[in-house]
């Protein structure tokens, strides 16, 4: 269970996500982030492919693969569970989510759901890792007062930040020194 931050909400809604990643034809790990549509309380943002548990998900693990196909049209037999991660609890939004590390077999044509997904990006890990992507910067977050400073890395022209970096940045040593079977 997650440890609830004083500052979160009362009640947690659930969600899960998938970290997919795979090694292209010239060896290189790859990572795959959504930028999320324009509406909504992650608009714009830079995620895992992933969201809320449904009533009808039977575990966290089909809520992430549930969410992925629908999300970027990446099929649940062409991921392989590598960990269930620790779970995230966003400061603002409410989500405890439940994060797996998959192994994939990336399509030949990535589908972006429309509404949801406004970008698919691949990225190198190797380019995730330059330290001069690292960045930090002071931030109002909503329902807290004053504001904090929030560690990002740069992605062309977007930040990942807030609960995907905080599910990203501690994988990155361990996938760097190639933990698992990728």
């Amino acid at each position: 269970m997650a440890q609830q931050s004083m500052d979160s909400p009362g009640e947690l809604t659930d969600a899960a996500v998938l970290v997919p990643v795979y090694r292209d034809g010239g060896g290189d790990v790859r990572v795959i982030l959504v930028r999320r549509g324009e509406h909504g309380v992650h608009g714009g943002q830079l995620a895992f492919p992933g969201g809320k548990r449904e009533p009808s998900d039977s575990s966290f693990r089909e809520t992430a693969l549930r969410e992925t196909w629908e999300e970027i049209g990446l099929v649940p037999k062409a991921v392989t569970i590598l960990k269930e991660l620790p779970s995230v609890a966003t400061v603002s939004t409410g989500f405890r989510i439940i994060p797996f590390l998959g192994k994939i077999r990336p399509p030949a044509v990535w589908r972006c759901q429309e509404g949801e997904v406004a970008e698919i990006l691949d990225l190198s890990l190797q380019t995730l890792a330059d330290t001069r992507c690292r960045g930090e910067e002071l931030t109002q977050l909503p329902n807290r007062s004053g504001t904090v400073r929030v560690p990002f890395l740069r992605v062309g022209p977007y930040k990942l930040w807030g609960a995907t970096y905080r599910i990203f940045y501690p994988l990155l040593p361990c996938l760097l020194a190639g933990t698992w079977d990728i």
